[in-house]
């Protein structure tokens, strides 16, 4: 463990690391604090030969996707401030020029991303950026409305983007659609980003097994595109996986049906 921080935390920085030409993830290695890298790397090595190999595919794919998505609302928002819940050691804030930022984990992630960052920021590793760091329990409702509420504060009428990226479907299934829908309280909402699971397959069957082993939680909600359009809009677009390859990668290199974590992205506007 690193500032309270178990070492799978960083299991998807080390995939945006091995992928750099594709996640175009600069800063993911640099979350990985340098005493805990060996591990990081024997544990997702592990985690390959166990669970899946293509971690490093998958998360890289969703993390290009993101970008495009932000890139995308900046060009025509580009005082947009941006709202992100449970990315873990994302580099999201530091990758764009935002003006601000409201980052929201669990308590002890979110105090790790804190140090973290400004240490690197001393280090001249990452820019300054104005990033307000929320520790909240989204499976609370309470929390829930004081994310939205402290994002409406910052943001102080200016656009707002929300992102929930690789965590919603850990949550009980009616917390987890009401964290996809927590932009509906912030009315200069423009666009929201989720990744979800739609359906188990086996390689989440392999995961459980795996999470299970370290003492790590592994009920899984799922969502529909029904589901999805319901909470966000008819304003939706979905990418699976195999989507993603095709629009980055040319063509569909490893199909996603049982070879690959299914972890679509869903972007709606408003």
């Amino acid at each position: 463990m690193a500032d309270g921080v178990e070492t799978t935390a960083y299991l998807v920085n080390e995939s945006r690391a091995r992928k750099p030409e594709l996640s175009r993830d600069p800063y993911a290695e640099s979350w990985i604090p340098e005493r805990e890298r060996a591990a990081v790397h024997e544990l997702w090595a592990g985690f390959a030969s166990t669970v899946y190999e293509h971690d490093d595919l998958v998360v890289s794919l969703r993390c290009r996707a993101v970008l495009d998505a932000l890139a995308e609302t900046l060009a025509a928002h580009p005082d947009a401030v941006l709202l992100t819940c449970g990315a873990g050691f994302a580099s999201y804030p530091w990758l764009f020029p935002f003006t601000d930022v409201v980052e929201v984990d669990l308590p002890d992630m979110i105090a790790a991303k804190a140090s973290r960052a400004s240490a690197l920021t001393r280090r001249g590793v990452l820019p300054e950026r104005s990033v307000s760091y929320v520790a909240a329990d989204l499976t609370d409702p309470e929390q829930r409305g004081s994310v939205a509420c402290t994002t409406k504060e910052i943001a102080a009428g200016r656009p707002v983007i929300y992102l929930a990226e690789g965590f919603v479907f850990y949550l009980p299934l009616d917390d987890c659609r009401a964290t996809v829908a927590l932009g509906d309280d912030i009315p200069q909402l423009k666009r929201t980003i989720v990744t979800y699971w739609e359906a188990d397959n086996p390689v989440l069957e392999r995961q459980r097994v795996w999470f299970r082993e370290r003492g790590i939680p592994d009920d899984a909600a799922y969502l529909s595109r029904a589901d999805l359009t319901k909470l966000l809009g008819d304003s939706i677009t979905f990418s699976t996986v195999d989507d993603l390859q095709r629009r980055y990668l040319g063509s569909v290199e490893i199909e996603e049906t049982n070879e690959l974590v299914p972890e679509h992205v869903a972007v709606a506007d408003r």
